[in-house]
């Protein structure tokens, strides 16, 4: 019997399932956000081989050290393609990539940006890739190339994953992280825009374990399902970077909060003999966590190891500069508060519920006091 896709002049890469044309449309598609992104100190254009970035302007640095950091977005996926909404994915994926870079102080130079597909459909490569561009833009950072791969057999049609990984640059004496951490500092929380692009795998088994459907509307959360989950996530970089900037601010050290929630995270960037206390009655619970937790009947314990419960990205600071730190971050539209305080740990006297040794890190500890307001 003769393959259907099977011509007499033979098989081409065509009839394999890869549409070399529609990977050209796409790129077509796309170039115009993908250069917004750039400024001229990125070289060429779209379709090279590779990005080019030009370092001159750098030279003012004394000792210079790249950061570097690679990244995807996880299962929040699944729920894009479900809606057939393609546009904001790229939000999560250069926050996850971008805010990792920050936290140590460098300023994110350029991303590059790869996504694997069972089908190039040109216009949902486009979206893609402009949430990226406009995320990029939002973070101060040159999109300078990216790979779009089609992988018929592997991948559904309508499936995709997507990954991305950036650089950035930073003077070598003022890394931010443990070594400046002292007893007295300050924890300033900064808001989640939700979810962000974790514990979806969490999220999702909740949703499906309920009969919930996407397109369901939720009191709670004063939209349908669906939109909520897809809540692009904060893309904190420029602002943390202007934090950082700011004297007054006596910023020490920050964290993301991705995954493994708020302790296991803020506990990599603490020294060894010192621990956290994180009030958690400090901030109110976004909806979706509440509704994720009594949906699922999931164990606080479980819930605050999974997900930011509104809790993105935290700043450790100076105990004199926690007001003008809080004023810097009002000043720029991201809402934030006093979290907790750092102090010297007593390990005769230390209680065993303490987050350590997070990530293999052999720093900190981190105590979670008080309960949440769910």
């Amino acid at each position: 019997m003769e393959h259907p896709n099977v011509t007499n002049e033979g098989l081409t890469y065509a009839a394999a399932g890869v549409d070399t044309e529609a990977g050209d449309k796409a790129v077509e598609l796309m170039k115009d956000a993908v250069r917004r992104t750039q400024g001229a100190e990125v070289l060429g254009g779209v379709g090279g081989f590779a990005g080019l970035y030009d370092l001159g302007a750098l030279t003012a640095y004394r000792r210079p050290l790249l950061a570097t950091s690679t990244d995807g977005v996880g299962t929040k996926v699944a729920v894009a393609q479900a809606m057939d909404k393609h546009d904001t994915i790229g939000f999560d994926l250069v926050g996850m990539v971008v805010d990792d870079i920050v936290v140590v102080g460098a300023k994110p130079l350029f991303m590059t940006d790869y996504i694997a597909t069972g089908k190039v459909v040109p216009e949902r490569v486009a979206d893609i890739v402009r949430g990226i561009a406009q995320a990029c833009e939002v973070a101060g950072t040159a999109l300078v190339g990216g790979e779009t791969a089609e992988h018929p057999g592997l991948l559904g049609p309508d499936e995709y994953d997507v990954a991305g990984a950036a650089t950035g640059i930073v003077e070598a004496d003022a890394v931010l992280g443990p070594d400046r951490v002292r007893p007295g500092d300050v924890l300033i929380g900064m808001a989640s825009s939700g979810l962000h692009s974790n514990g979806y795998s969490l999220v999702r088994a909740v949703v499906k374990h309920a009969g919930w459907e996407l397109d369901r509307h939720v009191d709670e959360l004063g939209r349908t399902l669906g939109e909520e989950l897809l809540e692009p996530t904060r893309v904190y970089a420029s602002d943390v970077l202007a934090l950082a900037a700011d004297e007054a601010a006596q910023v020490h050290a920050f964290t993301h909060v991705t995954g493994g929630g708020l302790a296991a995270n803020l506990a990599r960037v603490l020294p060894a003999g010192l621990v956290a206390t994180v009030d958690r009655a400090s901030w109110q619970v976004p909806a979706v966590f509440g509704m994720v937790r009594e949906l699922g009947k999931v164990p606080v314990a479980d819930i605050e190891g999974t997900l930011n419960l509104g809790v993105g990205m935290v700043a450790v600071v100076g105990a004199e500069g926690a007001d003008a730190a809080l004023a810097r971050l009002a000043a720029l539209g991201v809402p934030a508060w006093e979290l907790g305080t750092v102090s010297s740990l007593d390990f005769e006297t230390a209680s065993h519920d303490l987050v350590t040794g997070t990530k293999g890190v052999d720093g900190g500890a981190v105590r979670l006091v008080n309960d949440y307001r769910f």
